[in-house]
């Protein structure tokens, strides 16, 4: 059996109203010591009633015997002990009773109500068997009956509210340790589900950084490697030319490459609260930057790409990094689709300084037929990682065939984060 009164296998549960097997034992024990000692009290009244002694034994043993009902009948105990208080029995009947009715939960006009009266019979007995003592004063009969009211009645009562008001406490502070012990639980959960959410993203967006860096850098080393193909023989300077393209295609897409390894390397820190999205969460100052968008450009131009780049406006102020970088993602990217999905075709890259804002936008024209298909694998994420690019600073991303038959990439990006 458990210290809360729960049956274990294999052993009996407590008997009839009690919570607990010892309190059973505790209360039947009491109620066996105040029969006995209400039963030798019944004897002694017996013989100064004129009665028979075997009849004050029987009623003696009844009343004593009632103290197991205790925790059954608090006020039914108290008031027995206040009706055979004139017999002078029944001592540990009353003690015991104004304890427990202290720490029930009898209402507490019940219980100061029956201690007045418990208190005022005792004092009544008191007097009335002391008054007729040779030499007692008056008023020294006064005195000591109150003294023995007082000490028979108030310590239980104050013992039983003490015990009363320290349980409920202790009962409070479980139930607030059980509440907060849920509540860790629950927070340890939530933190748990965030963690999980957390190295998600953080997986999401370190796959869409090695795809927008390696990507690029690979579909022109592909498309260059194509064209080496095809003029090895014919153009022999123009080969070499293209070689050496692709070689610094491929340092660069190494360098970056393992520029990204090194902070995947790093010791990580120590988790931390989450309050900003972890698409966002990360180094932008090494990242590239708008600047670098006419380097872009050259670069599938030298992939022979017919790209033309038109920038309106002027920056006012240095826009924030992760905006620099996402501007860059999204032409780098767009430019990759173009190299992929549109060989030979027309390509405008534009970029608007506005009030605010930056906005990009790459459209390719109808495919040129006689280009050749550069073989470029596709992964199907190259839209979908420019679109979380984009809606994490909070801009605007649209995408989708044109009218002409070209597609076209356009997007806005709040130009005063940071």
């Amino acid at each position: 059996m458990t210290s809360t009164g729960d049956v274990v296998e294999g052993r009996a549960g407590p008997p009839l109203w009690w919570a607990r097997r010892r309190d059973a034992v505790g209360d039947v024990v009491l109620g066996g010591v105040s029969a006995v000692e209400c039963a030798w009290e019944g004897v002694g009244f017996a013989h100064e009633a004129g009665i028979p002694a075997f009849a004050g034994l029987l009623f003696g043993l009844a009343v004593g015997a009632t103290l197991v009902l205790r925790r059954r009948r608090p006020i039914a105990v108290v008031l027995v002990g206040i009706a055979v208080s004139p017999a002078a029995m029944g001592f540990l009947l009353g003690v015991v009773g104004l304890y427990t009715l202290a720490t029930s939960e009898v209402p507490r006009r019940i219980t100061a109500t029956l201690t007045s009266m418990s208190l005022a019979a005792t004092f009544v007995v008191m007097y009335m068997r002391t008054r007729g003592d040779q030499g007692a004063s008056h008023t020294l009969v006064i005195v000591l009956s109150v003294f023995v009211a007082v000490a028979l009645t108030v310590p239980p009562v104050l013992l039983g509210l003490y015990t009363a008001a320290r349980r409920r406490l202790m009962e409070s502070l479980h139930e607030r340790a059980d509440s907060l012990e849920r509540e860790l639980s629950l927070l340890a959960d939530r933190a748990e589900e965030r963690a999980e959410w957390a190295r998600t993203e953080e997986r999401t967006r370190i796959a869409r950084e090695m795809h927008d860096v390696v990507a690029h850098r690979v579909s022109l080393m592909v498309v260059h490697a194509a064209a080496l193909q095809a003029i090895a023989l014919k153009d022999p300077a123009k080969a070499v030319k293209n070689a050496a393209l692709v070689g610094d295609m491929g340092r660069q897409a190494l360098t970056e490459l393992r520029e990204m390894l090194g902070v995947l390397r790093a010791e990580a820190p120590k988790p931390v609260a989450v309050t900003v999205p972890v698409a966002l969460v990360g180094s932008f100052d090494d990242g590239p930057t708008l600047a670098e968008l006419e380097a872009l450009v050259g670069q599938s131009r030298a992939a022979g790409m017919t790209v033309e780049l038109d920038v309106r406006g002027a920056c006012a102020a240095a826009y924030a990094a992760e905006v620099e970088q996402t501007a860059y993602r999204v032409v780098q990217e767009a430019l990759t689709n173009c190299h992929k999905h549109a060989p030979g075709a027309r390509v405008v890259v534009r970029l608007a300084h506005r009030e605010g804002e930056v906005a990009m936008q790459v459209e390719n024209g109808p495919c040129d037929g006689k280009a050749a298909e550069p073989g470029l694998p596709s992964g199907g994420n190259g839209l979908v990682g420019m679109r979380e690019r984009v809606l994490g600073l909070g801009g605007v991303f649209v995408s989708g065939p044109t009218d002409e038959g070209g597609f076209k990439v356009s997007a806005v990006l709040p130009s005063d984060r940071g």
